[in-house]
């Protein structure tokens, strides 16, 4: 990030201009000013002057001041490759569409604010400033870029630990600098041995802290954050909260679909197990690699093993031969941004046959198929990889409800093999899964010492009764990570005071003022006044909760969620033709957002609106075919309008699609028998408790419709006569 200059600025401001959807934009220089002329707020077109360059390579971003101290990254952004490369020209990065006025992706929107996106990665020593009761901005940093302070920490506390070590080496003068010189020490000094007749080299000393991983994550990771002022030597979970494998980010392989910005991917890596780090590869100053293409590779993979035909089944110097190609797959952001994936994989095209994963075999083959590249590689490599096991299979189980994704998930997060960002992103799977289930797992996650899976036992245990998310998470109130406290305190928050002990309810309320600080370092954001309200909610503090879900959509009138959560409020406060109303302004906003649609016609339910209500369950249920729950309501809402022959048709149509959904199969099992279709009834139970062998309501229901196909023993009171039977 520079200040806008003849010498920082890249792109075209001679009077050029781009259109893009039909509105024109024109890029003109003033003596050393430069100027956008785009479409504003208001749609019309309005000239603003460029503050700030962001970026250098591949592309250059253009930073304009709007009122209550914003910064605003343009989304016309100039290429700055070369024109051989297709470079040197002016593009939108939003190609495909026209983002209009008011759209969530707009420039004006707060998507595309510096000070809340951006900035506390690009800047040093950032304090966002931001002023709720005002809605502005007084951002303030220490270095306008990234500077040595944002990696290294601040050099007052250097200071400070020489002046005391000089008197007494052994007392650093403040806690922030014993924790500076902590994790500076944890950063140990090693080199890589290559054994005689091993092909990688392996660490000397092995490694025992992730002191520098942890130092890059902040800025490397997709997260949210808890706590300004984070100092390099901090652990990652006590600033931030990062994401796990989760569905949009990553494919169900791990690999990235997002941006994810390395980290996630990193930690799926086997070269993060061996004790690889950034800097291994990477010179954080220069920002280049430590040497150039496969020669990196070689300094710790032998070169005549992995460098040979015989491995690759590449012609020698082709793209092919090359180890990024199948090890570090790219994908472009940004429209001209290509990253590499860091979780150095081995090439599984056999996944992508199953599971519809991407394979990096045919990001070059692109006129072949994902199982010619599995043959190919399964011919080549008899004894590898292809058909093992892989997580993947159990996280795809769990994304779309197969019937043994609990078991699979629940294999997955107790398998100390597996990384811990892969077995806590099984665990976090867990929390969506019908029927419940996995709680073993659970419970003995919430006693691991990595951090990240007590964090996802959190998210797991939601729907444990409340002793037992007391007695296995009230310890985590007190857990060393901040990120691990706080979410052990939303989720105990509403268990009663009764059951609590004195200390753990005084450690509940410290969890719970941590969490409050937390949200409101993000308090420019909907979603933290969401979290916020919920947590309200969970209270009982309902006024509290209206407030927040009020302020929500005062920021961000376009967040369907604080239009949902309100709804919802209304409903348990009764107010429910308030609760239609909210909704019906979330659909106005979100017209093909199907959670809308189905809260809404929940909410037409219980005003007695039942055509409307129809409607809206229909249309939910049309616009996410893979949401069964959505099914299920308008089938039950058709069956309550006496259409229960369409009701089936939609149950029916749906258990297709999930053969194994729980709620799908309790509820054609429970009408079948209603409606005298016994043999149907049967049938779908028994496929239910096939699905589900270990839950007894499910083995339950068969019993009893089994019980009533058979003929009562004699003397049994459903052969006594008529009027005499129970």
């Amino acid at each position: 990030m520079q200040l806008a200059d003849p010498s920082t600025v890249l792109g075209d401001f001679s009077g050029v201009s781009l259109e893009h959807f039909g509105v024109v934009s024109t890029f003109t220089r003033r003596d050393d000013r430069y100027f956008v002329r785009t479409e504003g707020p208001d749609g019309a077109l309005q000239d603003y002057e460029v503050a700030y360059t962001f970026g250098v390579r591949p592309l250059q971003q253009y930073l304009v001041r709007l009122p209550g101290g914003r910064l605003q990254a343009l989304s016309l952004a100039w290429d700055a490759r070369p024109h051989a490369a297709g470079g040197q020209r002016w593009f939108d990065l939003v190609p495909g569409e026209r983002v209009p006025p008011g759209d969530v992706l707009h420039w004006t929107k707060p998507s595309h604010t510096w000070n809340a996106q951006c900035a506390e990665c690009h800047s040093t020593n950032l304090r966002k400033g931001y002023d709720a009761a005002t809605d502005t901005y007084a951002t303030a940093w220490s270095d306008l870029d990234v500077g040595c302070e944002a990696c290294h920490g601040p050099g007052s506390l250097h200071v400070a630990w020489a002046e005391a070590a000089a008197k007494d080496p052994l007392a650093p003068s403040t806690d922030a600098a014993r924790g500076l010189v902590a994790g500076l020490r944890r950063a140990e000094p090693a080199r890589w041995v290559l054994d005689p007749g091993a092909a990688i080299a392996r660490r000397e000393p092995p490694r025992s802290e992730h002191a520098e991983v942890e130092a890059c994550a902040p800025c490397h990771a997709r997260r949210s954050t808890l706590h300004e002022g984070r100092l390099p030597s901090q652990p990652l979970l006590d600033t931030h909260r990062p994401a796990l494998v989760e569905e949009g980010l990553y494919e169900d392989d791990g690999q990235m679909r997002d941006e994810v910005y390395n980290w996630g991917s990193f930690l799926q890596s086997p070269m993060y197990a061996a004790g690889v780090t950034c800097s291994d590869c990477h010179d954080p100053h220069s920002l280049e690699l430590r040497v150039e293409a496969d020669a990196l590779c070689g300094r710790c993979h032998r070169p005549d093993v992995f460098a040979t035909p015989a491995h690759h089944h590449h012609p020698p110097e082709s793209s092919g031969a090359r180890c990024v190609s199948c090890h570090t797959p790219a994908r472009t952001y940004m429209v001209v941004d290509v990253r590499h994936d860091h979780s150095f994989r081995v090439p599984r095209p056999d996944l992508s046959v199953a599971l519809g994963t991407p394979s990096t075999c045919t990001d070059c083959h692109a006129n072949r198929s994902a199982r010619w590249a599995a043959e190919r590689v399964a011919h080549w490599f008899p004894s590898g990889r292809s058909g093992r096991p892989h997580y993947a299979d159990a996280l795809h189980a769990g994304r779309v409800g197969s019937a043994d994704a609990v078991q699979r998930l629940a294999d997955v997060a107790q398998d100390s093999r597996e990384p811990a960002i892969v077995r806590a992103s099984a665990l976090a799977r867990l929390a969506g899964q019908a029927g419940g289930g996995g709680a073993d797992a659970v419970l003995r996650a919430a006693a691991e010492p990595d951090p990240l899976l007590r964090l996802a036992a959190l998210d797991a245990g939601a729907r444990l009764d409340a002793p037992t998310r007391l007695s296995a998470f009230a310890p985590l109130l007190r857990d060393p990570l901040r990120a691990v406290r706080i979410e052990a305190g939303r989720l105990l928050a509403d268990v009663p005071p009764a059951q609590w002990r004195a200390a753990d309810r005084a450690a509940l309320a410290d969890a719970l003022a941590e969490y409050r600080a937390a949200q409101l370092v993000r308090a420019d954001l909907p979603d933290a006044h969401v979290n916020l309200g919920l947590l309200h909610a969970r209270l009982g503090e309902l006024d509290a909760a209206r407030t927040e879900y009020e302020t929500a959509i005062r920021l961000a009138p376009w967040f369907v969620p604080a239009h949902v959560n309100l709804a919802d409020l209304d409903r348990v406060q009764g107010r429910n033709e308030e609760g239609v109303a909210a909704l019906r302004r979330a659909l106005e906003l979100a017209p093909q957002q199907a959670e809308v649609h189905y809260a809404l016609g929940l909410a037409l339910v219980r005003v007695a609106r039942r055509d409307e209500a129809l409607s809206s369950l229909a249309r939910a249920a049309e616009l996410a075919p893979d949401e069964p729950r959505y099914a299920l309501a308008w089938a039950l809402a058709l069956q309550d309008a006496g259409q229960g022959e369409r009701a089936f048709q939609v149950l029916e149509t749906a258990r297709v699609r999930h053969p194994a959904d729980r709620d799908l199969l309790v509820t054609l099992a429970t009408l079948s028998r209603d409606a005298g279709r016994a043999e149907a009834a049967r049938r779908y139970a028994r496929s239910l408790v096939d699905a589900y062998p270990e839950d007894p309501e499910a083995r339950a229901l068969l019993a009893e419709l089994e019980a009533e196909g058979r003929p009562a023993p004699p003397g049994h009171p459903f052969n006594a006569s008529p009027g005499g039977a129970p």
